[in-house]
Protein backbone atom coordinates (compact mmCIF):
# COMPACT_ATOMS: atom_id res chain seq x y z
CA UNK A 1 0.00 0.00 0.00
CA UNK A 2 1.56 3.29 -1.17
CA UNK A 3 1.54 6.37 1.07
CA UNK A 4 -1.10 8.95 0.17
CA UNK A 5 0.34 11.73 -1.99
CA UNK A 6 -0.63 15.33 -2.72
CA UNK A 7 -1.82 14.09 -6.14
CA UNK A 8 -4.27 11.71 -4.42
CA UNK A 9 -5.65 14.56 -2.32
CA UNK A 10 -5.89 16.89 -5.34
CA UNK A 11 -7.81 14.24 -7.25
CA UNK A 12 -10.23 13.67 -4.36
CA UNK A 13 -10.70 17.41 -3.75
CA UNK A 14 -10.85 18.26 -7.47
CA UNK A 15 -8.29 21.04 -7.16
CA UNK A 16 -4.75 21.53 -8.42
CA UNK A 17 -1.67 20.06 -6.80
CA UNK A 18 -0.39 23.52 -5.97
CA UNK A 19 -3.66 24.40 -4.19
CA UNK A 20 -3.35 21.30 -2.02
CA UNK A 21 0.28 22.09 -1.24
CA UNK A 22 -0.59 25.67 -0.24
CA UNK A 23 -3.58 24.57 1.84
CA UNK A 24 -1.52 22.06 3.81
CA UNK A 25 1.14 24.70 4.46
CA UNK A 26 -1.52 27.12 5.75
CA UNK A 27 -0.98 29.62 2.95
CA UNK A 28 -3.33 32.68 3.00
CA UNK A 29 -3.59 32.40 -0.79
CA UNK A 30 -6.15 29.58 -0.42
CA UNK A 31 -9.76 30.29 0.50
CA UNK A 32 -10.23 29.24 4.17
CA UNK A 33 -13.25 27.04 3.39
CA UNK A 34 -11.37 25.33 0.56
CA UNK A 35 -8.31 24.86 2.78
CA UNK A 36 -10.43 23.33 5.57
CA UNK A 37 -12.06 20.93 3.08
CA UNK A 38 -8.65 19.89 1.74
CA UNK A 39 -7.32 19.26 5.25
CA UNK A 40 -10.37 17.11 6.06
CA UNK A 41 -9.83 15.06 2.90
CA UNK A 42 -6.11 14.70 3.69
CA UNK A 43 -6.84 13.45 7.19
CA UNK A 44 -9.51 11.05 5.94
CA UNK A 45 -7.06 9.59 3.42
CA UNK A 46 -4.35 9.22 6.08
CA UNK A 47 -1.94 11.69 4.47
CA UNK A 48 1.46 12.37 6.00
CA UNK A 49 3.70 15.22 4.77
CA UNK A 50 5.50 14.18 1.62
CA UNK A 51 8.96 14.86 2.98
CA UNK A 52 8.31 12.29 5.64
CA UNK A 53 6.83 9.84 3.21
CA UNK A 54 9.92 10.06 1.01
CA UNK A 55 12.46 9.75 3.79
CA UNK A 56 11.23 7.42 6.53
CA UNK A 57 12.36 4.23 4.85
CA UNK A 58 15.77 5.53 3.84
CA UNK A 59 16.91 8.02 6.48
CA UNK A 60 17.13 7.68 10.26
CA UNK A 61 16.73 10.57 12.67
CA UNK A 62 17.91 8.53 15.70
CA UNK A 63 14.75 9.62 17.51
CA UNK A 64 11.97 7.55 19.10
CA UNK A 65 8.48 8.90 19.70
CA UNK A 66 6.83 8.10 23.04
CA UNK A 67 3.13 8.62 23.78
CA UNK A 68 1.93 8.46 27.40
CA UNK A 69 -1.43 9.04 29.01
CA UNK A 70 -0.10 11.94 31.11
CA UNK A 71 3.32 12.76 32.47
CA UNK A 72 1.62 13.49 35.82
CA UNK A 73 1.06 9.73 36.28
CA UNK A 74 3.98 8.23 38.27
CA UNK A 75 3.61 4.94 36.37
CA UNK A 76 4.24 6.75 33.08
CA UNK A 77 7.26 8.53 34.52
CA UNK A 78 8.91 5.22 35.41
CA UNK A 79 8.04 3.66 32.05
CA UNK A 80 9.66 6.62 30.29
CA UNK A 81 12.74 6.31 32.51
CA UNK A 82 13.18 2.71 31.33
CA UNK A 83 12.67 3.71 27.70
CA UNK A 84 15.12 6.59 28.02
CA UNK A 85 17.81 4.34 29.49
CA UNK A 86 17.69 1.90 26.56
CA UNK A 87 17.32 4.65 23.96
CA UNK A 88 20.30 6.60 25.25
CA UNK A 89 22.46 3.48 25.32
CA UNK A 90 21.62 2.88 21.67
CA UNK A 91 22.29 6.49 20.69
CA UNK A 92 18.65 7.56 20.36
CA UNK A 93 16.84 10.53 21.82
CA UNK A 94 13.08 10.55 22.54
CA UNK A 95 10.20 12.90 21.80
CA UNK A 96 7.34 12.78 24.31
CA UNK A 97 3.62 13.41 23.74
CA UNK A 98 0.47 12.98 25.88
CA UNK A 99 -2.81 11.31 24.92
CA UNK A 100 -4.93 11.98 28.07
CA UNK A 101 -6.68 8.63 27.50
CA UNK A 102 -8.41 9.94 24.36
CA UNK A 103 -8.08 7.80 21.19
CA UNK A 104 -8.33 10.75 18.78
CA UNK A 105 -5.81 12.75 20.76
CA UNK A 106 -3.51 9.73 20.84
CA UNK A 107 -3.69 9.43 17.04
CA UNK A 108 -2.96 13.14 16.65
CA UNK A 109 0.03 12.77 18.96
CA UNK A 110 1.42 9.89 16.89
CA UNK A 111 0.87 11.78 13.64
CA UNK A 112 2.73 14.75 15.12
CA UNK A 113 5.62 12.49 16.10
CA UNK A 114 5.69 11.05 12.58
CA UNK A 115 5.90 14.56 11.15
CA UNK A 116 9.02 14.97 13.30
CA UNK A 117 10.34 11.89 11.45
CA UNK A 118 10.79 9.57 14.41
CA UNK A 119 12.24 6.16 13.55
CA UNK A 120 9.82 4.24 15.80
CA UNK A 121 7.01 4.80 18.30
CA UNK A 122 6.18 3.51 21.79
CA UNK A 123 2.64 4.08 23.07
CA UNK A 124 1.73 3.50 26.72
CA UNK A 125 -1.88 2.75 27.75
CA UNK A 126 -2.94 2.90 24.10
CA UNK A 127 -6.64 3.20 23.29
CA UNK A 128 -5.95 2.74 19.56
CA UNK A 129 -4.22 -0.65 19.50
CA UNK A 130 -4.45 -2.62 16.21
CA UNK A 131 -5.75 0.46 14.35
CA UNK A 132 -2.12 1.56 14.12
CA UNK A 133 -1.49 -1.01 11.40
CA UNK A 134 -3.20 1.05 8.69
CA UNK A 135 -1.42 4.23 9.81
CA UNK A 136 2.12 2.97 10.30
CA UNK A 137 2.69 -0.18 8.25
CA UNK A 138 2.46 1.58 4.83
CA UNK A 139 5.31 3.91 5.77
CA UNK A 140 7.40 1.32 7.58
CA UNK A 141 7.35 2.85 11.07
CA UNK A 142 7.14 0.19 13.83
CA UNK A 143 5.27 0.70 17.09
CA UNK A 144 5.37 -1.15 20.42
CA UNK A 145 2.50 -0.83 22.89
CA UNK A 146 2.92 -0.82 26.67
CA UNK A 147 -0.09 -1.90 28.74
CA UNK A 148 -2.36 -1.86 25.71
CA UNK A 149 -5.87 -0.73 26.74
CA UNK A 150 -7.50 -1.88 23.50
CA UNK A 151 -9.36 -5.21 23.88
CA UNK A 152 -7.62 -6.64 20.81
CA UNK A 153 -3.97 -7.73 21.19
CA UNK A 154 -1.14 -6.15 19.22
CA UNK A 155 1.76 -8.13 17.86
CA UNK A 156 4.49 -6.06 19.56
CA UNK A 157 3.43 -5.26 23.11
CA UNK A 158 4.57 -5.43 26.73
CA UNK A 159 1.88 -5.59 29.44
CA UNK A 160 1.53 -6.35 33.12
CA UNK A 161 -0.28 -9.65 33.64
CA UNK A 162 -3.08 -8.05 35.62
CA UNK A 163 -5.52 -10.93 35.98
CA UNK A 164 -3.43 -13.39 38.04
CA UNK A 165 -1.94 -10.54 40.07
CA UNK A 166 -5.42 -9.25 40.92
CA UNK A 167 -6.55 -12.75 41.79
CA UNK A 168 -3.56 -13.08 44.15
CA UNK A 169 -4.21 -9.82 46.00
CA UNK A 170 -7.92 -10.69 46.40
CA UNK A 171 -6.91 -14.14 47.67
CA UNK A 172 -4.73 -12.37 50.24
CA UNK A 173 -7.75 -10.41 51.52
CA UNK A 174 -9.89 -13.55 51.63
CA UNK A 175 -7.16 -15.41 53.56
CA UNK A 176 -7.28 -12.64 56.17
CA UNK A 177 -10.96 -13.43 56.70
CA UNK A 178 -12.67 -10.78 54.57
CA UNK A 179 -15.93 -11.60 52.80
CA UNK A 180 -17.30 -8.17 51.92
CA UNK A 181 -14.52 -7.08 49.57
CA UNK A 182 -15.09 -4.11 47.29
CA UNK A 183 -13.38 -3.28 44.01
CA UNK A 184 -12.77 0.30 42.88
CA UNK A 185 -12.00 0.25 39.17
CA UNK A 186 -11.07 2.88 36.61
CA UNK A 187 -13.67 4.05 34.12
CA UNK A 188 -10.81 4.92 31.74
CA UNK A 189 -8.82 1.73 32.34
CA UNK A 190 -10.50 -0.34 29.61
CA UNK A 191 -8.53 -3.58 29.23
CA UNK A 192 -6.50 -3.45 32.47
CA UNK A 193 -9.61 -2.55 34.47
CA UNK A 194 -11.43 -5.53 32.96
CA UNK A 195 -8.51 -7.85 33.78
CA UNK A 196 -8.20 -6.61 37.37
CA UNK A 197 -11.92 -6.88 37.99
CA UNK A 198 -11.90 -10.38 36.46
CA UNK A 199 -9.11 -11.52 38.81
CA UNK A 200 -11.05 -10.09 41.76
CA UNK A 201 -14.26 -11.80 40.65
CA UNK A 202 -12.59 -15.16 40.01
CA UNK A 203 -11.08 -15.17 43.49
CA UNK A 204 -14.44 -14.47 45.11
CA UNK A 205 -16.20 -17.18 43.08
CA UNK A 206 -13.47 -19.71 43.91
CA UNK A 207 -14.23 -19.22 47.61
CA UNK A 208 -18.01 -19.26 47.25
CA UNK A 209 -18.32 -15.54 47.94
CA UNK A 210 -21.20 -13.87 46.13
CA UNK A 211 -20.34 -11.05 43.73
CA UNK A 212 -22.35 -8.06 44.87
CA UNK A 213 -22.81 -5.31 42.23
CA UNK A 214 -22.92 -2.53 44.82
CA UNK A 215 -19.37 -3.41 45.91
CA UNK A 216 -17.88 -2.83 42.42
CA UNK A 217 -17.62 0.89 41.67
CA UNK A 218 -15.62 3.04 39.26
CA UNK A 219 -13.09 5.75 39.96
CA UNK A 220 -10.91 7.61 37.48
CA UNK A 221 -7.52 6.11 38.28
CA UNK A 222 -6.57 9.21 40.28
CA UNK A 223 -6.78 10.23 43.95
CA UNK A 224 -9.97 12.28 43.52
CA UNK A 225 -11.77 9.36 41.92
CA UNK A 226 -10.68 7.10 44.76
CA UNK A 227 -12.11 9.51 47.33
CA UNK A 228 -15.42 9.72 45.47
CA UNK A 229 -15.77 5.96 44.92
CA UNK A 230 -14.79 5.05 48.49
CA UNK A 231 -17.19 7.65 49.89
CA UNK A 232 -20.01 5.93 48.00
CA UNK A 233 -18.99 2.54 49.40
CA UNK A 234 -18.99 3.96 52.93
CA UNK A 235 -22.60 5.06 52.47
CA UNK A 236 -23.74 1.46 52.01
CA UNK A 237 -25.82 -0.06 54.80
CA UNK A 238 -23.30 -2.90 54.97
CA UNK A 239 -19.99 -1.32 54.09
CA UNK A 240 -17.05 -3.44 52.90
CA UNK A 241 -14.37 -4.60 55.32
CA UNK A 242 -11.74 -4.52 52.56
CA UNK A 243 -11.28 -2.76 49.23
CA UNK A 244 -9.03 -3.66 46.30
CA UNK A 245 -8.23 -0.61 44.18
CA UNK A 246 -7.37 -0.45 40.47
CA UNK A 247 -4.12 1.36 41.25
CA UNK A 248 -2.20 2.97 44.10
CA UNK A 249 -3.46 6.51 43.36
CA UNK A 250 -7.03 5.23 43.73
CA UNK A 251 -6.02 3.47 46.96
CA UNK A 252 -4.59 6.68 48.39
CA UNK A 253 -7.89 8.43 47.65
CA UNK A 254 -9.78 5.56 49.30
CA UNK A 255 -7.58 5.83 52.39
CA UNK A 256 -8.30 9.54 52.65
CA UNK A 257 -12.05 8.94 52.44
CA UNK A 258 -11.86 6.23 55.12
CA UNK A 259 -9.88 8.41 57.53
CA UNK A 260 -12.23 11.35 56.93
CA UNK A 261 -15.00 9.22 58.49
CA UNK A 262 -12.90 8.56 61.57
CA UNK A 263 -12.26 4.97 60.53
CA UNK A 264 -8.93 3.17 60.87
CA UNK A 265 -6.86 1.29 58.31
CA UNK A 266 -6.68 -1.72 58.48
CA UNK A 267 -8.54 -2.17 61.79
CA UNK A 268 -11.88 -1.06 60.31
CA UNK A 269 -11.23 -1.39 56.56
CA UNK A 270 -8.29 -2.94 54.73
CA UNK A 271 -7.03 -1.24 51.55
CA UNK A 272 -4.96 -2.75 48.72
CA UNK A 273 -3.70 -1.14 45.53
CA UNK A 274 -1.86 -2.01 42.33
CA UNK A 275 1.43 -0.62 40.88
CA UNK A 276 3.71 -0.13 43.92
CA UNK A 277 4.51 3.51 43.21
CA UNK A 278 7.71 4.93 44.67
CA UNK A 279 5.81 6.42 47.64
CA UNK A 280 3.47 3.49 48.35
CA UNK A 281 5.75 2.12 51.09
CA UNK A 282 5.55 5.52 52.82
CA UNK A 283 1.79 5.99 52.99
CA UNK A 284 0.09 5.85 56.39
CA UNK A 285 -0.11 2.92 56.84
CA UNK A 286 2.23 1.49 54.17
CA UNK A 287 0.15 0.18 51.26
CA UNK A 288 -0.33 -3.46 50.34
CA UNK A 289 -0.14 -3.59 46.55
CA UNK A 290 1.03 -5.42 43.43
CA UNK A 291 4.48 -4.42 42.24
CA UNK A 292 4.48 -3.62 38.55
CA UNK A 293 8.08 -3.53 37.20
CA UNK A 294 7.44 -0.28 35.36
CA UNK A 295 10.99 0.75 34.51
CA UNK A 296 11.78 -2.79 33.34
CA UNK A 297 8.67 -2.84 31.14
CA UNK A 298 9.66 0.46 29.53
CA UNK A 299 13.15 -0.90 28.88
CA UNK A 300 11.79 -4.16 27.45
CA UNK A 301 9.46 -2.27 25.10
CA UNK A 302 12.29 -0.05 23.88
CA UNK A 303 14.53 -3.06 23.27
CA UNK A 304 11.77 -4.75 21.25
CA UNK A 305 11.27 -1.59 19.19
CA UNK A 306 14.99 -1.36 18.39
CA UNK A 307 15.02 -5.01 17.31
CA UNK A 308 11.98 -4.55 15.06
CA UNK A 309 13.57 -1.44 13.54
CA UNK A 310 16.68 -3.52 12.81
CA UNK A 311 14.56 -6.17 11.09
CA UNK A 312 15.13 -8.81 13.78
CA UNK A 313 12.61 -11.39 14.91
CA UNK A 314 11.54 -10.82 18.51
CA UNK A 315 8.91 -11.82 21.04
CA UNK A 316 5.44 -10.55 20.32
CA UNK A 317 2.90 -9.89 23.11
CA UNK A 318 4.90 -10.17 26.35
CA UNK A 319 3.09 -10.51 29.68
CA UNK A 320 5.11 -9.48 32.73
CA UNK A 321 4.06 -10.98 36.11
CA UNK A 322 3.26 -8.72 39.04
CA UNK A 323 4.51 -9.30 42.57
CA UNK A 324 2.27 -9.20 45.63
CA UNK A 325 3.75 -6.84 48.24
CA UNK A 326 2.06 -7.19 51.64
CA UNK A 327 2.33 -4.18 53.95
CA UNK A 328 0.38 -2.76 56.88
CA UNK A 329 -2.75 -1.45 55.09
CA UNK A 330 -4.33 -4.92 55.13
CA UNK A 331 -5.28 -7.03 58.13
CA UNK A 332 -8.13 -9.17 59.49
CA UNK A 333 -11.67 -7.74 59.40
CA UNK A 334 -12.98 -6.08 62.57
CA UNK A 335 -14.09 -8.63 65.18
CA UNK A 336 -17.65 -7.27 65.19
CA UNK A 337 -18.11 -7.73 61.43
CA UNK A 338 -20.11 -10.62 60.09
CA UNK A 339 -18.21 -13.56 58.73
CA UNK A 340 -20.72 -14.04 55.94
CA UNK A 341 -22.53 -11.68 53.58
CA UNK A 342 -25.53 -9.83 55.03
CA UNK A 343 -28.88 -11.25 54.10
Amino acid sequence: MKPVSIKDIARAARVSHSTVSRALRGSPLVNPKTAARIRRIAEKLGYLPSALGRSLKTRQTMTLGVVVNTIADPVMAELVAGIQEVANRAGYSILLAESHAEPERELRAVRSLLEHRVDGVLAAASRVGPDYRSLLEPIGVPIVLINNQHPQPYRHAVSIDSLPASLAITEHLIALGHRRIAYIGDRYGYQTDWERYTGYAEALRAHGIELRPELAVKGDGMIAGGIEAMSALLELRHRPTAVFCYNDLTAIGAMRAIRSRGLRIPQDISVAGFDDLFFSADTNPPLTTVRQPKRLMGAMAAEILLKVMAGEECEQDIRVPGELVIRESTGPPPSNSRTGDPS
